[in-house]
């Protein structure tokens, strides 16, 4: 028997769209730890030049995306998805079975990748950024403040390196 994150949706187009959108946004929107961790594990991946402090200290520092523009995005694919799926599958995939919210769920981040979304997500950023500009010096201040981190450890690192060196005899 699957295990039900939530109730079936009655088989109508606005319910299955608010159905996708809610399911969405539970499966993403995480505590705030749980976000730092996701974050901290990704710069080890991408960027392990900066060392856990670092990392952890950026995680910290990055703002969490705009829930607005979580809930944007997420109600495009919902409008999306019940505009181009045969209403059975969707009927489906509206359920309630947590199987199927981790299906809408993986099914919403290969929407993010789209080459559509990704302009739409840069339009959304940038216009936010442009409502919000105190947001833009914060990004440089804790850009700065990373890079002086890394440099120390760097230096750091450097340092106990010569002073363990002995010379050639």
């Amino acid at each position: 028997m699957s295990d039900h994150a939530s109730e079936p949706c009655p088989a109508h187009p606005d319910a299955w769209r608010n159905h996708i959108t809610a399911a969405v946004l539970a499966r993403i929107s995480t505590t705030p730890q749980r976000r730092h961790e996701a974050l901290r594990e990704l710069f080890r991946v991408t960027r392990p030049d900066l060392g856990d402090d670092a990392a952890m200290s950026l995680a910290e520092n990055i703002p969490p995306l705009v829930p607005e523009l979580h809930e944007k995005w997420a109600a495009m694919f919902a409008a999306r998805l019940v505009e181009t799926v045969p209403g059975n599958q969707v009927a489906l995939l509206c359920d309630g079975a947590s199987e199927n919210d981790a299906a809408l769920t993986l099914a919403y981040l290969m929407f993010l990748e789209s080459e559509r979304m990704e302009k739409q997500t840069a339009e959304d950023l940038e216009a936010y950024r442009r409502e919000h500009p105190e947001l833009t010096e914060k990004g440089r201040e804790l850009t700065d403040e990373v890079l002086a981190r890394r440099n120390a450890a760097r230096k750091d690192k450097a340092a106990r390196y010569a002073a363990g060196k002995t010379p050639r005899q």
